[in-house]
């Protein structure tokens, strides 16, 4: 009785001792062979992301593996449920080793003598994958105790994250994501049933089953599990034969492309479980890509080109080709032009009208002279080579002339201009040990298409600039450029340039798309910019060598804008309503010559001889700045002037004259180098009367003359003998200071120092007026007719 007591107290005894011993060698052998999970910050590809998760670019491990990490909720549930039940029913309810699956395996295998059945979990399966061994018994024993370390030290669905992100799909491809957007071109959480299907049984045999290359036999692995499917009542029928009817297509895209400079630029960031997420919308970027490859046939050979698109909202850029084709090494395809320090060319002009409007020095529709201009020896000269005459400021900063843009800048100040443009965030390069000087306002610094971005973003965003967000870690950073009045106007302004590839001078295609652009060109035709704004988008362009040899006849307005208004017009319609003029701007009526409102004009009943010309300007702040005073005038009195007239001859008279009944008169000055410019009808209104016979000869002397002699007015020129060819003439004046400035029709022809003769010759047939001036504004002009052979007037 007692012996059989015995029996009985001991076998349970001898079972919780094997249990305990069990247990004991099991945690011994746990911290002796501690289990070897991946590094995090190691084991993963490095993806960069586009704002939908799709893969921009992939990074390899140091294996060269590929890899996109996900979380459960990254995955499609219907993924989940073919995996489970296909590979590991009772996943969730076994210890990480299911014993009747095990004693089956063995079963199959004493019966053949090799292994047939693994028998293996999922989380046997995840074991393998961490720590590979042979398919005997001691390596199955070993798969066995790393699979219960995993289910000691990590949950469920931590596990199965592991497999998610683990398994093997084929190639240097492993994890579910990365092989869906590799085969599928799909995110998995997108998957259809069909396509849970095939990518649960994939891992079984990544390279026999591989869907790009045996479709078929991909296939077919795939209804098999589609059949446990229904076998399980996981699915319905009806349901499993719609996914049996999908074909298997796939292609092996193992790395994505997109945005690829963008990608390399943030691949040394700390990225979380290895990925970098960034706001590229992925269909703006391959329109972007596209439109770059479409063009590229266009170019001359060696010449690439950047676009970079930011959403004028937050800055977070919304686009970045730092070249036109990465792949092209002849273009310089790795060379990022986004980054690139690059001369600005014209680019930087609108801020030196937005200071000029902040100072009070203009308003929109100052009067502003483009005429032959010197500065301390400094001459510039337009782009077209010839002159406009005067001008307003808008028409001036929207025809880019240089000359009224260096006359402001000197006004303004280069070391002003050059501490406001750092205080909004845009720093310029100088060469050598230069500094700020005239020639920077055209292109005569260094800068970056992404700086420059980012500073006209301020038109959209009420005068804050800020630097464009790269990835959606990067912190807000903004700077005030301008006033949100000056940003206004400034817009209005650069919105008024019609677009050349509309028909009709239209602005745009519709008013969500209206855009606000300025093009540039540095010298020698290096770079080719055009940055454009509209309500939600900040679009930068620039085209040329990155190894900054010429591209002659390349410009701004030729290549650069086209690509910016293409892609205008690609960009989502703007939900952004338009914005209405802030506090502080407001529409005037001013006055030309005076630059003033016609109100403001000294005396009663004469405002129609002080207002030659009306305009309507924006106005900030209420401060409306008359013209600005006339450099070559040195007698320089104010504007408009008061003179004394003899009402009985209509002449000028001085307080000394023996005139005893005299008037006053107000008359408005035009700038002495806008006289070539100007009607006969303007000229009678602004010329002052010349000084009466009878009084002394008090007054200051008049600038000195210029005639031009050798041709006449009204003169008929024709070619020699019975020549077609058109004729030539020699240009000389008498008179003038230093150098002469030559004009046909307003176009600089010639240019040369007094005295000194100029050659020209006639390109065609016609009637012209033939002018010459100073830096003073003293000039001459004259009409003349060209006849060529047979050819008849124009």
């Amino acid at each position: 009785m007692i012996q059989g007591v015995k029996k009985i107290i001991s076998v349970p005894a001898m079972v919780i001792a094997v249990c305990m011993y069990g247990i004991c060698t099991f945690l011994v052998l746990d911290a002796l062979y501690p289990l070897p999970l991946p590094d995090k910050e190691k084991g993963f590809a490095l993806a960069v992301l586009a704002e939908d998760g799709s893969p921009l670019r992939f990074f390899p491990d140091h294996k060269g593996v590929w890899r996109y990490p996900v979380q459960m909720e990254d995955v499609s549930p219907q993924y989940i449920q073919a995996l489970i039940n296909y590979e590991d029913r009772w996943y969730w309810h076994h210890p990480g080793v299911n014993p009747w699956s095990l004693l089956r395996a063995l079963a199959v295998y004493i019966r053949e003598g090799e292994p047939v059945l693994g028998g293996s979990t999922l989380t046997m399966q995840v074991a393998r994958i961490l720590d590979m061994h042979r398919r005997t018994i001691p390596g199955k024993l070993k798969q066995i105790f790393r699979a219960l370390q995993l289910e000691l030290w990590l949950s469920k669905t931590q596990i199965l994250e592991l497999y998610l992100n683990y398994a093997p799909f084929g190639g240097p491809m492993e994890g579910i994501q990365a092989a869906c957007y590799a085969y599928l071109g799909k995110s998995a959480k997108e998957l259809s049933r069909a396509e849970a299907a095939l990518m649960a049984v994939l891992p079984q045999a990544p390279t026999r089953l591989r869907p790009d290359r045996h479709p078929q036999r991909a296939q077919k692995a795939r209804d098999k599990v589609l059949r446990r499917m229904a076998a399980f009542d996981v699915w319905g029928d009806q349901t499993i034969q719609q996914a049996m009817l999908e074909t298997v297509r796939a292609r092996f895209d193992v790395r994505p492309m997109q945005a690829p400079l963008l990608a390399r630029r943030v691949f040394n960031r700390q990225a979380e479980n290895g990925v970098i997420a960034t706001a590229i919308a992925s269909g703006l970027q391959q329109t972007v890509e596209s439109f770059l490859h479409t063009r590229l046939s266009s170019f001359p050979p060696k010449t690439s080109a950047a676009v970079l698109i930011v959403e004028n909202s937050d800055l977070f850029v919304r686009a970045y080709a730092g070249s036109a084709d990465y792949f092209d090494h002849s273009r310089f395809g790795c060379v990022d032009m986004v980054q690139a320090v690059r001369s600005p060319g014209s680019t930087l002009k609108p801020f030196v009208y937005a200071f000029a409007l902040e100072e009070g020095l203009i308003h929109s529709q100052s009067l502003l002279m483009d005429a032959p201009l010197a500065i301390s020896g400094y001459r510039p000269e337009n782009f077209t080579r010839g002159f406009a005459g005067p001008v307003s400021a808008s028409q001036a900063l929207i025809r880019s002339l240089n000359i009224p843009a260096v006359d402001l800048l000197d006004r303004l100040g280069p070391d002003f201009f050059d501490r406001r443009l750092r205080q909004g965030g845009l720093d310029l390069a100088y060469p050598g040990q230069a500094g700020p000087n005239l020639a920077m306002v055209l292109g005569g610094v260094g800068t970056t298409l992404e700086d420059l971005v980012g500073a006209y973003a301020s038109l959209a965003r009420d005068g804050l600039a800020g630097q464009p967000r790269l990835t959606r870690e990067d912190l807000l950073r903004e700077r005030r450029m301008m006033k949100s009045g000056t940003a206004y106007i400034l817009r209005q302004i650069l919105s008024s340039h019609a677009r050349p590839d509309l028909p009709g001078g239209r602005l745009s295609l519709d008013a969500s798309r209206q855009v606000a652009w300025k093009t540039g060109t540095s010298y020698g035709f290096r770079d080719a910019w055009c940055i454009g704004v509209t309500n939600s988008y900040t679009i930068g362009v620039w085209v040329g060598r990155p190894d900054g040899t010429p591209t002659p006849g390349y410009y701004g307005r030729a290549v650069a804008a086209p690509l910016v208004f293409s892609l205008v017009d690609s960009l989502p319609q703007s939900l952004a309503p338009a914005k209405d003029p802030p506090p502080g701007v407001s529409r005037q009526a001013i006055c030309w010559p005076l630059g003033l409102p016609p109100e403001d004009t000294p005396g009663l009943g004469i405002q129609d001889a002080l207002c030659h010309e009306r305009k309507t300007a924006w106005i900030l702040n209420g401060v409306i700045p008359p013209t600005l005073p006339d450099r070559n005038d040195e007698l320089w009195l104010g504007n408009p002037v008061k003179v004394l007239i003899n009402p009985e001859t209509g002449l000028r008279v001085e307080a000394d004259c023996p005139v005893f009944e005299v008037e006053p008169r107000w008359i408005a000055r035009w700038p002495m180098a806008a006289r070539p410019w100007l009607p006969e009808r303007i000229q009678r209104k602004a010329r002052v009367p010349e000084l009466d016979p009878a009084c002394a000869k008090s007054s200051p002397t008049s600038p000195e003359s210029i005639y031009i002699v050798g041709l006449h007015s009204g003169a008929v020129l024709r070619p020699p003998g019975a020549s077609l060819r058109l004729p030539e003439v020699y240009l000389k004046a008498l008179g003038g200071s230093k150098v002469l400035y030559w004009l046909l029709d307003g176009e600089l022809i010639a240019r040369a120092k007094t005295g000194d003769p100029a050659h020209y010759a006639f390109q065609n047939p016609g009637r012209y007026t033939l002018t010459v001036m100073d830096l003073a504004g003293n000039y001459d002009s004259i009409d003349l007719t060209v006849l060529g052979g047979n050819l008849s007037e124009r």
